[in-house]
């Protein structure tokens, strides 16, 4: 067990810093969030949550047990003896590696760390980061990386949803500075989860790049032959079918309207930008981001035939779009590709709605300001929408319902024909 006195500090209380959270106070830690939103600190310490798959019951156990608290206040960062720094990565409006977060956590961290402390990056970033940009910062202290404070990168592998992969169970890859901070840090995570040591923070860093790359080229390389695959009268779904029973060489992968979660359609990107420092063109990531991106065009495109064909017009048109996670069963809609198609609707002249039992309102984010909430279907009477839109196949949709609320289906994920439903208003994207 984990001494029972240590305090973990967690920068950053989204889908990463709070399970983070979860499996320290598990062991016995306390533990001291922290975030500059003070709505989600103030939910937190009212016991609320703000995560699907962290109930609102769990984090006031925690308060109950005075094993957790949530501040805005970084003058607190002395208290505990680990910082784990779980920001956003972002890219720009020109696919650049976005480290502000990144850089503004480590000013703030240089006015406060102290002697002994172990600070670890978890926010997926390009090889190089964590010595290049996190020490220098940090190390305007006055104390030194190595040997006044420990520092070391382990890169974040949730994946919201999955019941059989948690935080707990994942295997944490671990780099360090020197050997010392590597021995730190894995003393630290082998109390909560397997630990994976490798020999430096660039070959932490790179393996998740590497992960969410190679699903990233994978994921184009089939949505590329769905549209070929379209084109040619030929059932991509049934191909995948048929290619998944081979036991050996062939790993399934699924097509859809376009990547989306916070890593995969971003991370590739931070790669081919530091690889143009080297004078090295990325072209099989380039290539792949170039498809995925394009998918919610193809969507579109798909949609308006559908409607020519049952002799509907989308501008003006009443489109319902079904789900806008960016994966079923969870409340993440960072990256969603149904917002990008919600984007193109509006620029057609249509009229949009959603359902998501899963999200009741769209918020802000840094790139959509949508004022809508969820639609109760069974309020909606039949055949009210020209077309539905289906981006997102939560299990606890009634899709039945769907297709009697829509003249025209499309349906992005295949889902519809896996229900054994059928239906003439249905086409396939």
């Amino acid at each position: 067990m984990v001494n029972m006195n240590k305090n973990i500090g967690v920068i950053g209380l989204g889908y990463v810093g709070l399970p983070l959270l979860r499996e320290f106070i598990a062991k016995g830690c306390r533990a001291l969030g922290f975030d500059i939103d003070s709505k989600k600190v103030d939910l937190l310490n009212r016991g609320k949550s703000y995560i699907h798959h962290i109930p609102s019951g769990l984090i006031q156990n925690w308060i109950d047990d005075q094993r957790f608290s949530a501040t805005t206040d970084f003058s607190r960062l002395p208290e505990v003896e680990a910082i784990l720094i779980c920001v956003p990565t972002p890219l720009d409006a020109h696919f650049q590696p976005d480290l502000k977060f990144v850089v503004n956590t480590c000013k703030t961290l240089a006015r406060h760390i102290v002697k002994g402390q172990l600070v670890i990056l978890e926010s997926t970033t390009y090889p190089g980061t964590t010595r290049d940009v996190m020490k220098p910062i940090l190390e305007k202290s006055g104390l030194a990386a190595g040997e006044d404070f420990a520092l070391a990168y382990s890169p974040e592998r949730e994946d919201p949803g999955n019941p059989s992969f948690t935080t707990a169970t994942i295997p944490k890859v671990v780099g360090g500075l020197t050997q010392h901070c590597l021995e730190r840090a894995v003393q630290l995570y082998r109390e909560i989860v397997q630990v994976v040591p490798v020999s430096s923070l660039e070959v932490a860093e790179s393996s998740k790049i590497l992960e969410n790359t190679y699903r990233a080229v994978n994921i184009a390389l089939v949505n590329e032959l769905k549209m070929l695959f379209d084109r040619m009268g030929i059932d991509v779904w049934e191909v995948i079918r048929a290619a998944s029973t081979k036991p050996f060489g062939y790993q399934a992968f699924y097509p859809g309207p376009g990547l989306g979660g916070h890593c995969i359609p971003i991370d590739p990107f931070y790669l081919t930008w530091k690889a143009k420092e080297y004078d090295f063109h990325t072209r099989f990531i380039e290539l792949a981001g170039e498809i995925n991106t394009n998918q919610p065009y193809y969507v579109m495109g798909r949609l308006i035939r559908a409607l020519n064909h049952n002799c509907l017009s989308i501008a003006g048109a009443n489109i319902l779009v079904v789900g806008v996670s960016y994966k079923p069963n969870i409340d993440d809609m960072r990256e969603s590709p149904a917002l990008k198609i919600m984007e193109l609707l509006l620029k057609e002249k249509a009229k949009i709605a959603y359902h998501d039992p899963y999200n009741p309102v769209i918020p802000p984010s840094r790139k959509y300001r949508y004022n809508l909430a969820s639609v109760d279907l069974g309020k909606i009477k039949d055949e009210f929408y020209e077309a539905a839109v289906i981006v997102t196949d939560h299990d606890n949709v009634d899709y039945e319902l769907v297709m009697k609320k829509a003249k025209v289906v499309l349906d992005t994920r295949n889902i519809i024909r896996k229900r054994g439903l059928q239906s003439p208003k249905l086409w396939t994207a």
